[in-house]
């Protein structure tokens, strides 16, 4: 069990009286948008009643935080609000008019989004800082309270400012955009379509992939072909499901079917649908963690520890050093038991299957 151990907060937030809440996050990845779920999660628990307000930017946090109760305004700043100054003024004009009781900056950092929480109006002022009289925080954080996940920094701040002085890593709350039933219903009907056009049986298992990341953390088609080709080998009752990026174009070459959709909240039912989401380290793993399905996260480059999918049946694999092949190896050995492959494999199969984990060894 992880504990942070820091100095106390000299004095703590009240538990009582705050009902207006501001959080303020202006940045428009989906994941960083979806890691703030786990802070509303808390908020709910010690601020029973209150409203929470969010400045985010561009459009996604209004689709994230669509389906929560205790969300009642969603500030999207224009992206790159400094080459749009007419649309930003008016809209931080408008935050401006609302007083706060409590308002809270999630980041470790960020100039942008400590300047914002300085220019807007509240009674107590929370965030991370080690020079708190030059933040203009009423009540700042030392940065080692942060710890290493960013969804989890959140949660230990207003943990700390509480005077819960010992945070228990196991017990924040997980991501969860709070996908309503017949938004679910709707990822189900989806995907029985897709797997009975495609001749694949929508009996479990049903295996979801998203291949598509920025940069470096992005794994090339040949790879995923390799992963997949092995990962039928071992699972050859598994059903396979591309989900596409926003970008419109398939990432395996159009090889298995597909869905596709620019709503954020779709494309989390679709996912909540799968038995298995396998993906890159990247904004939709976020996702596919907070629709509650069972996420395996491939990282190639990025800190695990920093953006790892934690909770129930998530996982986190390391693969630098790794063949697309043993990668597949890996991750049936972690679900096996989700995947049924031991009662389904056939004996062929088991053959490869040997040859497959003699590779394995050093």
């Amino acid at each position: 069990m992880n504990q942070i151990l820091t100095r106390r907060c000299d004095t703590p937030l009240p538990r009582k009286g705050v009902f207006r809440i501001l959080i303020c996050r202006p940045n428009h990845r989906l994941g960083n948008t979806v890691l703030l779920t786990p802070l509303i999660s808390e908020l709910e628990r010690h601020y029973k009643g209150a409203e929470i307000d969010v400045i985010s930017e561009g459009d996604i946090a209004k689709e994230v935080f669509a389906s929560f109760f205790s969300v009642q305004n969603v500030y999207c700043l224009p992206k790159r609000g400094f080459k749009h100054p007419l649309p930003f003024l008016r809209l931080i004009r408008r935050v401006r008019g609302t007083h706060y009781d409590l308002i809270i900056d999630p980041c470790v950092g960020s100039g942008f989004s400590r300047t914002l929480t300085r220019l807007l109006r509240g009674t107590y002022k929370l965030g991370f800082s080690d020079n708190p009289k030059r933040d203009g925080l009423t009540h700042a954080a030392p940065t080692d309270v942060a710890g290493q996940h960013m969804a989890k920094r959140p949660v230990n701040l207003l943990r700390w400012a509480l005077e819960l002085e010992t945070t228990r890593q196991d017990s924040v709350p997980t991501l969860d955009i709070r996908l309503t039933d017949p938004e679910m219903d709707s990822g189900r009907r989806a995907i029985n379509q897709l797997l009975s056009e495609s001749r694949q049986t929508t009996s479990p298992p049903v295996v979801g992939v998203f291949a598509n990341a920025t940069g470096e953390k992005r794994y090339p088609m040949s790879w995923w072909r390799e992963f997949i080709d092995t990962f039928k080998l071992l699972c050859p009752t598994a059903s396979i499901i591309e989900l596409i990026p926003m970008h419109g174009r398939s990432m395996l070459g159009a090889e298995w079917p597909a869905y596709y959709s620019s709503d954020i909240r779709r494309m989390g039912a679709v996912m909540a649908g799968v038995d298995l989401m396998i993906t890159a380290d990247c904004g939709v793993m976020h996702l596919a963690v907070a629709s509650r399905t069972a996420t395996i996260g491939m990282f190639c480059v990025t800190d695990a520890s920093v953006y790892a999918p934690y909770g129930q049946g998530n996982c986190p694999l390391q693969t630098p050093g790794l063949t697309a092949r043993q990668v597949a190896c890996r991750v049936v050995e972690n679900y096996s038991q989700l995947l049924g492959r031991d009662a389904s494999m056939p004996a062929s199969s088991r053959h490869d299957d040997v040859s497959l984990r003699q590779a394995l060894a050093p």
